[in-house]
């Protein structure tokens, strides 16, 4: 096979991240916006809530939600907003416009999300989670930023994933992959042509996410998609660090649901093998390599709105 095949290319030099990265949710700028409700805030709420396709979206669009959009696009981050490409239990999410006309998306977490008891799972155990409070919104702002982080790391680590732009409460703004009305189809709904020159590339992505200390933790069929000739792999939201003390357990399931996937398509692959070849040719960096505090690069790609010294 070639690299450029299904978007595989050259990884990304740099370290994976640090597995310490300390993630603040104390109330944000949006927060802020929401409680004093300006009169310029309130007309653009009321432009959105009465635009149709958000009419009864109640479950995603709350007072900081709309403060939270508004946000963005003061900070030139997304121009205008379209309709929805896909809507879940968790999060929706959105075709959008940046400020200069170019189409991205935009994924809304639900603060009252019904499975924010899985969410947690997930939270706790990763250091960069330590202390994390029990209520629904923590969780989903802690889950928003860690996709956002997620995904930077993927990406730095040469995975084919929706390239993260900006991240604002519970509102993160990403790569458009698909258009309205248009998803981008999962591995599950296509014929694919080459089993083992697709399964290769995403054994590569799972090796790649291992060696930036990351394990995907819900890998199938159904969360890599097929967009414009490549493999990308998306929902990243739930990948934890090699720290967590679920990730062999996570990672041994991805393993399996990968290589059992593409052993049914026609493909060399096989669960055993897949994981011994992560363990043999990715080298994570050690939990000792790392410093409490430290961060994964994230910082200076958050909305600075959304730090903490505006609490």
């Amino acid at each position: 096979m070639t690299d450029d095949e299904y978007g595989l290319t050259e990884e990304t030099a740099g370290a994976p991240g640090d597995e310490f990265e300390e993630i603040d949710v104390r109330d944000t700028e949006a927060d802020k916006i929401a409680r004093t409700k300006d009169r310029e805030f309130a007309e653009f709420r009321k432009r959105l809530k009465d635009t149709e396709q958000f009419k009864l979206d109640d479950g995603a669009f709350d007072d900081a939600t709309y403060a939270a959009i508004y946000k963005l696009v003061e900070d030139d981050h997304m121009g205008a907003m379209g309709g929805p490409i896909s809507t879940g239990k968790e999060a929706n999410v959105y075709e959008a416009l940046d400020a200069e006309g170019g189409d991205v998306a935009l994924k809304v977490y639900r603060i009252n999300a019904s499975n924010f008891q899985q969410m947690r799972a997930y939270l706790e155990g990763d250091p960069r989670f330590e202390g994390l409070r029990g209520d629904k919104k923590a969780v989903v702002l802690s889950w928003t930023r860690k996709e956002f982080s997620n995904l930077r790391r993927a990406k730095a680590a040469g995975v084919r994933v929706p390239a993260p732009l900006a991240v604002q409460r519970n509102v993160l703004v990403m790569e458009l992959i698909g258009r309205e009305g248009d998803a981008a189809p999962t591995l599950s709904d296509v014929d694919i042509e080459n089993p083992q020159m697709a399964y290769e590339v995403v054994r590569e992505y799972v090796r790649r996410l291992y060696d930036a200390g990351l394990v995907h933790g819900d890998l199938s069929e159904y969360n890599v998609v097929v967009y414009e000739g490549e493999l990308v792999v998306i929902d990243v939201g739930q990948a934890v660090t090699i720290h967590h003390p679920n990730s062999a357990t996570f990672l041994e399931r991805d393993c399996r649901n990968v290589a059992n996937f593409f052993a049914r398509q026609g493909a060399d692959a096989d669960p055993d093998d897949l994981l011994s070849y992560v363990h043999e040719h990715a080298t994570p960096r050690a939990e000792a390599d790392t410093a409490a505090g430290d961060r994964d690069g994230t910082e200076g790609s958050l909305d600075r709105g959304s730090d903490a010294d505006d609490a």
